[in-house]
């Protein structure tokens, strides 16, 4: 049985990103997302739904398919919010989203430079910054855990990401993933001199890994380690392989009290997909290029 989907395709750091407009049960989403995902339809990497709010204070809703916290959904929902106000170039618009992975009010903001939205969210602050060491290998690499409430991320600081790092990453990965009990687990490779990252996103319970192009979370947790590191307030562009997003992080009280992420983010197809519910239910997950996340 095929059934119609409208969907809006958006570009934040080219971490592809699928809103869903038409409604649809929520029991349903992983469905849908596992096929609006493939190579054989729309092809990204996260697929979000958008809901109305029952909160009169909050745009909308936004619930990702995983259930997770999405800094670049945020941004393309709030270019998608902006780009329906009929918004002209520079104008700006406040908005507050509900969404999936966080019980607080989003705030986000989009500005229009052309065909272009620059949008800014603020990110669920992490409850702990601590520096660890992991034996991989017969080496002891020194590392921070930057811990979330459902996941944590790993900041590695390294010259280059060669090859031989990349698979040292992915084996860690694996290895903290039998350590510790989380849904996700991220590996951020960060280079301070030149500020580029590369961020590896592992699931643990799907066994599935991805070196993402451009990690809104990712940047987020490097600058929450900077303004840790420093003991003091952060503002960077951080370099990736789909381009730069800009992060902030404020810092008092021995802690990180604000985090905020900014990137550009591009519209860059509408319209009604076709997909076959039937092999999507039989297929029951989401691919392993989405993560939880992002």
């Amino acid at each position: 049985m095929m059934q119609e989907i409208d969907f809006v395709k958006f570009n934040p750091t080219q971490n592809m990103t699928i809103l869903v407009k038409s409604n649809h049960p929520a029991e349903d989403y992983k469905h849908i997302a596992s096929q609006l995902m493939s190579y054989d339809s729309l092809h990204a990497e996260q697929v979000g739904f958008i809901n109305r709010s029952s909160n009169p204070v909050a745009a909308a809703s936004l619930q990702m398919a995983g259930g997770e916290f999405c800094g670049n959904a945020c941004m393309s929902m709030a270019a998608y919010l902006a780009a329906n106000s009929g918004m002209e170039s520079d104008g700006v618009m406040e908005i507050k989203l509900e969404t999936s992975g966080t019980n607080q009010l989003v705030s986000c903001r989009a500005r229009r430079e052309g065909d272009v939205y620059l949008c800014q969210v603020a990110m669920p602050l992490p409850y702990a910054v601590e520096s660890k060491s992991a034996t991989y290998g017969g080496e002891e690499i020194p590392l921070v855990l930057v811990k979330y409430e459902r996941a944590f991320h790993v900041v590695i600081e390294a010259d280059r990401f060669s090859e031989e790092w990349m698979r040292k990453a992915e084996g860690l990965a694996k290895l903290l993933g039998l350590a510790f009990d989380s849904g996700l687990i991220g590996i951020l490779m960060f280079n301070s001199e030149t500020f580029e990252m590369a961020s590896l996103i592992y699931l643990p319970g799907l066994d599935s890994m991805v070196w993402e192009k451009g990690c809104g979370s990712g940047t987020a947790s490097v600058g929450a380690y900077l303004s840790w590191r420093n003991k003091e307030n952060v503002s960077a562009r951080i370099k990736q392989p789909g381009g730069t997003i800009q992060v902030s992080a404020e810092y008092g009280g021995q802690k990180v009290t604000s985090l905020q992420i900014e990137g550009a983010v591009s519209i860059v197809a509408h319209g009604k997909a076709f997909i076959d519910t039937e092999r999507s239910r039989q297929n029951g997950c989401i691919p392993s290029a989405a993560p939880i996340f992002n």
